[in-house]
């Protein structure tokens, strides 16, 4: 049986997407699954699917101008080739027929090792900006897809293929989400999350005008794990986590949410009006570049970190934004999956 090995990690957003071809794969059972990555989320959410996890330490770049990061990242050098020797010693003991890379800093010594040992290597690219590991690793990849046509054009053998999406998130309807929920049938319903591990703004701005907006719709709050309140409102109900996407969106009229690349995606083939609040200040800016790519097309709300005090008022605007509602049905955006498991496939043979 022919064997791949998936890389990636550092965020959800990089090991998601992996999830989603893993979750294809696996249902086909025509193929061997394993996957490499440190001891981050990657290993946590890989470990729900029973396949072979290979650990491996790697250096991650510090950004910032601050002395303590300058200092952390001249050992960078050193750490990545011993990390490119550890992932190249497991990679001679797995044999795989074929590396897939999502991206984040574990992806360099994974994708080096593996061309240095003649293994094909793919990779793909959620955000509408390269990340630095898929800018360094392109040239050594056979494939590089992309979710933004745009992106396709700004790498070594960049192809556009669309975003890798999981199925479970299109399996639940509206009907039995709500009664999982127990929702009543005609209530609006806010679903806000602020990515893997909660985000502290979002939640912040949402608690500080629970009373107001409890009052008009009935809110599915993901706040994160630790970030749980006391509270008695009726129409607020809070998660550390939900497993189970598929079921949050199909109850949702209104989704909050970070501009990630996947939860973007999801959200359009979905066709769910969204409110996009970009993380800023800790990142190169990617999400906001997705952000405002679907913003100028009419396809969802942008606001602000800075502007999360007028939360009330943009959920109000969305609310009443028929022609955003009307562009995303009328949108076409589908999972990529067919076309890089057709690659993927082709090169197994």
């Amino acid at each position: 049986m022919k064997k791949i090995l998936f890389t990636g990690g550092g965020s959800a957003g990089h090991v998601i997407p992996n999830i989603a071809l893993i979750e294809e794969l696996l249902s086909d059972g025509d193929v061997e699954i394993c996957y490499m990555g440190t001891g981050g989320i990657e290993k946590s959410l890989i470990a729900d699917w029973g396949i072979p996890f290979y650990e491996i330490t790697c250096p991650k770049l510090i950004r910032g101008k601050s002395w303590n990061a300058w200092k952390r990242n001249l050992h960078i050098p050193v750490e990545l080739h011993r990390a490119k020797a550890q992932a190249k010693v497991l990679l001679q003991d797995i044999q795989p027929h074929a590396v897939f890379s999502k991206g984040g800093y574990v992806a360099l010594p994974v994708i080096a090792a593996a061309r240095k040992l003649h293994i094909p290597c793919f990779a793909h690219e959620s955000d509408f900006s390269p990340g630095l590991a898929n800018r360094l690793t392109a040239r050594s990849c056979q494939r590089v897809f992309t979710s933004f046509p745009e992106t396709a054009k700004r790498l070594s053998h960049g192809t556009y293929s669309g975003a890798p999406l999981r199925r479970s998130i299109f399996n639940a309807t509206r009907a039995e989400a709500r009664k999982k929920f127990s929702i009543p049938f005609q209530a609006k319903v806010l679903l806000i999350f602020g990515g893997g591990s909660g985000s502290a703004p979002i939640n912040e701005a949402l608690r500080k005008h629970l009373k107001t907006l409890t009052e008009k719709y009935l809110i599915l709050h993901v706040c994160g794990k630790g970030n749980l309140v006391e509270n008695n409102l009726k129409n607020y109900r809070q998660f550390e986590f939900i497993a189970d996407m598929g079921m949050a969106y199909a109850c949702a009229d209104l989704v909050i949410s970070r501009a990630g690349a996947g939860t973007v995606f999801e959200l359009l083939a979905l066709k769910k009006p969204a409110i996009l609040v970009p993380l800023e200040g800790q990142t190169r800016g990617d999400q906001t570049e997705n952000a405002a790519y679907f913003q100028a097309k009419g396809l969802c709300k942008v606001l602000k970190q800075d502007f999360l005090f007028t939360l009330p008022q943009t959920i109000e605007e969305a609310f009443s934004d028929e022609e955003m509602r009307q562009r995303l049905l009328d949108s076409d955006f589908h999972s990529g999956n067919a076309r890089i498991l057709q690659e993927l496939r082709q090169t197994l043979q």
